[in-house]
């Protein structure tokens, strides 16, 4: 029987994982990029010597190598160009993973560094496709927004990439992001801000809920390390109960409110309060400053 020649076993390989033979680089090392470089390296999808990344700080850059064996660079147009593909298999990946008000200056340093053949997945809150591809002369660009539970593998990603983006490399940025947990590919950036808003800053509704409900436990009585044991398994339980179920929210409560019963008058509390208004406007707030995020990147331009 014949047996499969080099390339064939790389193809095949390749077509399993898309990032077998890709090298991806780090433009800061903050902890949604971390959490990406943690998550393939945790999944097998790449080896440390695929990884590189920058960051200003020496300190920093020797806790990422003692790690996860990334090699670091001071210097973000050195991290770009050690990630540039040495043969024609493989593919490049650029990580935008700085805070938003260093954007404009990290854009500028990078200009005209950037390979045609890599593209550009930006995690920066806010910085709109347009924006990053016109600083950095480079049309192949992505937009992404984890949230916080990507650090342990239980993520929600949306993503969009501008039209210059091949096949082959959605396949590598879909592969990359589904190793922080699920995800999804929306329409346009419009529905990144809102994703923005409601998956992204979403994380920080439910602890402050969290936060709430352990207090009102050790209000109650409750030691702290109970009423905070008692919550989370609480919060944990029912989103496995409601994703199990597949049942609309409001059926699911219908099925633990009794008439006159304890929920009943919790809920009563609740709707007194306006506690549905205050997370619609809290939601809707969030995406409006997410949308006043690229608004001001591009004015400053």
């Amino acid at each position: 029987m014949a047996t499969e020649t080099s390339i064939e076993k790389l193809e095949t390989q390749t077509d399993s994982n898309p990032l077998a033979n890709s090298r991806i680089a780090f433009i800061g090392l903050g902890v949604i990029a971390e959490a990406i470089a943690a998550g393939l390296l945790r999944k097998g999808l790449v080896k440390p010597e695929q990884l590189v990344g920058s960051h200003p700080r020496s300190a920093r850059r020797e806790e990422l190598y003692a790690k996860y064996g990334i090699e670091m660079f001071e210097q973000n147009r050195d991290a770009v160009i050690a990630a540039y593909p040495k043969d024609s298999v493989a593919g490049s990946l650029v990580i935008l993973g700085i805070k938003p008000q260093r954007l404009g200056k990290v854009l500028d340093e990078l200009k005209g560094s950037i390979h045609q053949d890599q593209v550009v997945v930006s995690v920066v809150a806010g910085a709109k496709i347009e924006t990053i591809a016109d600083e950095l002369l480079h049309a192949a660009v992505v937009r992404t927004m984890p949230n916080t539970p990507a650090q342990i593998g239980e993520g929600m990603t949306a993503w969009t990439c501008s039209d210059a983006v091949s096949e082959a490399q959605e396949q590598q940025v879909s592969a990359m992001l589904e190793a922080l947990g699920k995800t999804v590919r929306v329409e346009n950036e419009r529905q990144i801000d809102m994703a923005t808003a409601l998956s992204a800053t979403g994380p920080t509704y439910i602890f402050l809920v969290m936060e709430a409900l352990i207090d009102a436990g050790v209000h109650m009585g409750f030691s702290r390390h109970v009423s905070q044991e008692l919550v989370q398994q609480m919060i944990l339980g029912s989103v496995l109960f409601a994703r199990e179920s597949h049942k609309h929210p409001a059926e699911l409560r219908n099925m633990v409110t009794s008439p006159g019963g304890t929920s009943a008058e919790a809920i009563y509390q609740m709707e007194k309060g306006s506690l549905r208004t205050v997370l619609s406007k809290a939601v809707w707030a969030a995406f409006q400053r997410a949308e006043a995020l690229g608004g001001k990147r591009k004015e400053d331009k």
